[in-house]
This record gives structure tokens, sequence and C-alpha cells, in this order.
């Protein structure tokens, strides 16, 4: 009597890919919809906000000018969005309407190698809407190269992290009308209160804490950073938070999910 042979899955980096790759196919089907926005919003923004409002901001604001203080901002908050709608809205759907884990889960790869493949995933989308903001920006030379092209990688970090946490938010919801309240109650305010539009040192004492709380403070910290060259000590405690918060709420997301899709 022979025990039966426990299954051969491929390599780990080929299971990660091939949800990546699913998903890259998926998204460049529509590539003139998909990729004309990344580029096209930002340009709107800085337009409508960065250049109106600055004619009313002559001082210089976190020691550069209004305009790229708003616009190395924009460098993480679009990646931000992108990762939280994809591993929201995206991944509900995809679980619930299109049953496309199902087919997934049926291939040679555990729910674990699909959560991280979506994670990096919504991580190459942050990345990629970044450079499109970065390339809207070096184009109105709001922005330094080659110093800033470090700035995607940024983008990519706090896509991760917001892929982590919205795929946690996504294994509690039954509904989409749920996800309204993480969007209007954690998401938007994130980015009037993280230094985006102004910087922290503005806001009150008592709301301080709560903006070095959140992640899209550091991202901005950090991004801010890199395309001003103003590298100091506590942007490597701003690292170790990107880095713990990506362990510890990615780890809880996968439980949670792991959990839904298996049941």
């Amino acid at each position: 009597m022979t025990g039966s042979n426990p299954p051969k899955y491929p390599p780990l980096y080929r299971r990660l890919y091939s949800v990546w790759y699913r998903h890259m196919r998926v998204y460049t089907n529509n590539m003139v919809s998909n990729g004309f926005p990344p580029f096209l919003e930002p340009l709107i923004f800085l337009t409508a906000v960065g250049l109106g409002l600055g004619k009313y901001i002559t001082e210089p604001m976190g020691g550069v000018k209004y305009i790229e203080f708003l616009g190395t901002g924009l460098l993480v908050t679009t990646a931000m969005f992108t990762a939280a709608f994809e591993c929201s809205f995206g991944t509900f759907f995809r679980m619930e309407y299109e049953k496309v884990y199902d087919g997934m889960l049926a291939a040679p790869m555990t729910v674990n190698n699909l959560i991280v493949g979506e994670i990096i995933w919504a991580g190459s989308k942050g990345l990629f809407f970044s450079f499109a903001v970065l390339c809207v920006l070096s184009v109105f030379r709001i922005v330094d190269l080659p110093y800033s092209l470090l700035a995607p990688l940024v983008g990519f970090l706090t896509a991760v992290m917001f892929a982590a946490i919205s795929l946690l938010v996504t294994s509690f919801v039954k509904t989409m009308n749920h996800f309204n309240f993480y969007f209007t109650g954690f998401i938007s305010p994130m980015f009037f209160f993280s230094g985006v539009v102004f910087p922290i040192a503005s806001l009150p004492g008592y709301i301080r804490p709560l903006a070095e709380i959140v992640p899209l403070t550091h991202s901005v910290r950090l991004v801010r950073a890199v395309c001003t060259r103003n590298y100091r000590p506590i942007l490597l405690l701003d690292l170790l938070y990107i880095a713990v918060f990506i362990l510890v709420v990615g780890f809880f997301a996968i439980v949670r999910l792991r959990k839904r899709l298996v049941s």
C-alpha cells in the first residue's frame, strides 16, 4: 500500500508571477483607458489646485515652493488610491462575482501565494501610477531628475501598505457598499492630514500624534525627502514603520482571507 504523493508546486516565484501576470494581462487589455488617466489626473489636479492656489501661497511650505510641496505628495497619494481600490473593490469583485479565485486556486498554488500575488500586483500598479505622476512633474520642472527617480519605489511601498490593509478590510465586508465607510472614514481623510496639502506642523498639537500613526504620513515624508534630497535620520523610522506595517497587517489579511476563500 503506497501513500499518496504530496502535490508538486512550481517554484514560488512562478506562482507569484502567475497571479501578477494574470492581472497584468487583464489590465493591459484596455491600455488606453487604463494607462492614460494616471498621466491626466495629476495634470488636472496640479493645474486646478497647485497653480491656482499657489498664486496665493507665496511663502515656501516645508522649505519648497507650494507647487513642489503638493506635487511630491501626489507621488504617493496616487499609489495609495490605486492600491486601495484594487484590493478592495477589485478583490471583492473577483472573489464574489467573477469567481476568479476559484479557478486560480484549482491551479498548483496556495491561498497564501494568491494573496501575496495580489499585493505584489497592487504594488506594481502603485509604482506605475507614481511614475506617471513623476513624468508630469518632471515635464513642468517641478521636481529634478535623476534624483527623483527613486520616488516610484516609495510609491511601490505605499501601494503594498495599502494593498495589505485593503485586503484586511475586504476580508470583513459582505457587500461593496461597506467600502464606503473605509474610503470616506479612513482613506480620504489621510489625503488632508498626512502632510500632502499642508505640513503636519500646522495641525493642532492634539492631532499631530494621530497624523504620525496613519501610514500615508511616512510615505509622504520619504518621497518628499527623495525629491528634495533632504535626508534625515527620522526617515529610518519611516522605513521601519512601513516594513512592520506591511508584515503585520499583511499577515492578518492573509489569515482572514484564507479562511474566507477556503470556506
